[in-house]
Formats: structure tokens, C-alpha cells, sequence
């Protein structure tokens, strides 16, 4: 897991320096929107690094803060009704009731307590206050946002509560660092073949950008990456962490994509801007939105079932 890290931070590194060296040899053009991002990697890496290896605790409150942001930033963009502001500090009081289930290991109500509990009784907050009028866009725009913004990246969180038999090499930290680093390698290689090689318009309408070559780019470096990974990060054989890797390039595009459409809807670029070179919260995690519940139950139905469940 160390050679990992120590093998992203060399990345930022090398990218540092190929960017500031462009700026230096032609200052006519400008390098400022990429070193932005460079930038912000180093300290996105930097917290995510900090988070991982202080202690499991401070990882779980740092993912349930991510969620805090993330969810904070979701409401800011949809429209609400004034009427439903208590029903929203419900939603926020679920983020710390999600991440205290994971602090305990309480994999059942990790689980349902937001798809079934959360489902079922903030509709009923909402028919308390008595307002009919946007009923059913008020909680609809809620209750996926809960699932976008919490449930799923509290997936990630649940990693490090593994247990250890699972996965001896790395344990859960491993299976982490595993995951995100596939899903934001996939984000970079689409991004890069597409702009590069892309030719061929995959969704003009949602998102004109993402070329089919960008995705099969994605394709090819997560897949490799996830075959080349597996054994130092995780109990994977050869053809579980081809699947992984096809799993993840294609469901991180799709989860890239579901956030385009909803700022196509909103008619806005970014969601935030938060992260410099890269917008909101939103805009960053879009793709771990859809990997980190699917690589979670992919892992757990093979490597840890019957284990704790």
C-alpha cells in the first residue's frame, strides 16, 4: 500500500514538473487551468493519505464529512421548499447515524438504515408539515440525493471494517487505496485518450466532452492497472481483478455521466468550487458514486461472505 501511494505521489511529481517546465518554455500559453488541478491533487492525495493512516476512526469521520460536503453541496443546487428545512436536518442527522453504524460494525443497518428507514420516514416528516404542493419532487430530490451523496460513499468507509482474514496482504486499507486509485486513474485516462484520440461523440447531449475512445482508454489503463495492483493491494486472482477493472472504467463513466445530467438540468458548468482546476465536491466524486457500492458487494460476495455477515 505504501508502494502505491509512493507510486501516486512520484505521478505528481513527474506531472508538476511537465507542467511547470510547458509554462516555462512557452509563457504565451496559458497552463493555468491544469496546474490548478495539479495542484489540488497534491491536496487531495495529501488528506486522503493523512486520513488513511492516522487511525480508522479519524477515517470513518473523514468520509462522513466528504458526505456532509457532498450532500450540503447537492442541496444547494436543487431547488427546496421552504417548508421542508426540518425535514433536511433529518437528512443531515443521517449522515451521522450512517457513519456511527459503520464506527460499530453494524453491517445489517449500514445496509438498510438509508434505502428503507431513511426512505420511509423522511416522506413521512414531509406529510407532517402538511405542504402538498411539490410533495413528490421534494422528497424524491431528497431521498436520491441521500443515496447519492451519503449511502454510497459510506460504502468506502465500511472498507477499512472488513476483516482482516479477508484480505491478509492489505486488509481493508489495501482494498481502499485499490478502489480509489482505479476510479480516479479511470477519470484520467478517459479524460486524456479522449482528448487525445477522441473522435466519435458517446453523449453529445449530457455530456459532449466523453468520446468513445476516451472510454475504451479508460478501459484498457484501469483494467491493466487493476490486474497489475491486484496482488499487492488485495486477495484478487487474475480474472476477479479483470473483472474489477471493467466493472469499475465502466460504472465510474456512468456515475461520471448521471452527475452530467443532473448540471445539464440545473443548466450550471460545475457544482462548486471548492477544489480549483476541478469545481465541487460533486464534480470529484462523481464516479466513486457508482465503483465504491459495486466493488464493496463484488469484494464481500467473494472474499468475505460468510465471514460476518
Amino acid at each position: 500500500m505504501l508502494l502505491t501511494l509512493a507510486g501516486i505521489y512520484g505521478l505528481l511529481v513527474i506531472s508538476t514538473a511537465i507542467i511547470y517546465t510547458l509554462g516555462f518554455y512557452n509563457p504565451q500559453k496559458d497552463y493555468s487551468e491544469l496546474k490548478d488541478r495539479i495542484k489540488s491533487w497534491w491536496v487531495m492525495v495529501t488528506i486522503f493519505s493523512l486520513a488513511l493512516f492516522l487511525n480508522r476512526t479519524v477515517s470513518i469521520i473523514f468520509f462522513g464529512f466528504l458526505s456532509f460536503l457532498a450532500l450540503k453541496e447537492y442541496l444547494s443546487l436543487i431547488p427546496t421548499r421552504l417548508a421542508d428545512r426540518q425535514v433536511l436536518l433529518w437528512a443531515y442527522f443521517a449522515i451521522l447515524l450512517q457513519y456511527f453504524w459503520i464506527y460499530i460494525g453494524w453491517y445489517g443497518m449500514f445496509l438498510i438504515f438509508i434505502p428503507i428507514y431513511m426512505f420511509l420516514f423522511l416522506p413521512m416528516q414531509m406529510v407532517l408539515i402538511g405542504e402538498n404542493q411539490g410533495f413528490l419532487n421534494a422528497i424524491s430530490t431528497l431521498q436520491w440525493g441521500l443515496m447519492l451523496t451519503v449511502y454510497t460513499i459510506s460504502h468506502l468507509s465500511y472498507l477499512l471494517m472488513l476483516p482482516p482474514e479477508g484480505n491478509p496482504i492489505a486488509r481493508g486499507a489495501g482494498l481502499l487505496v485499490y478502489l480509489v486509485v482505479l476510479t480516479e486513474i479511470n477519470d484520467i485516462a478517459q479524460y486524456v485518450t479522449g482528448k487525445i484520440l477522441g473522435d466519435r461523440k458517446i453523449l453529445p447531449k449530457v455530456s459532449p466532452g466523453k468520446t468513445v475512445e476516451g472510454l475504451l482508454g479508460g478501459i484498457l489503463v484501469t483494467t491493466g492497472l487493476a490486474i497489475a495492483l491486484a496482488p499487492w493491494l488485495t486477495p484478487f486472482h487474475t480474472m476477479h481483478a479483470l473483472y474489477v477493472g471493467l466493472i469499475l472504467s465502466l460504472t465510474g463513466f456512468i456515475g461520471d455521466v448521471n452527475i452530467s445530467a443532473l448540471k445539464r438540468d440545473l443548466n450550471i458548468k460545475d457544482s462548486g468550487t471548492i477544489i480549483p482546476g476541478h469545481g465541487g465536491i460533486l464534480d470529484r466524486i462523481d464516479s466513486l458514486i457508482y465503483t465504491a457500492p459495486l466493488f464493496f458487494h463484488f469484494t464481500v460476495y467473494f472474499y468475505y461472505r460468510g465471514q460476518f455477515l
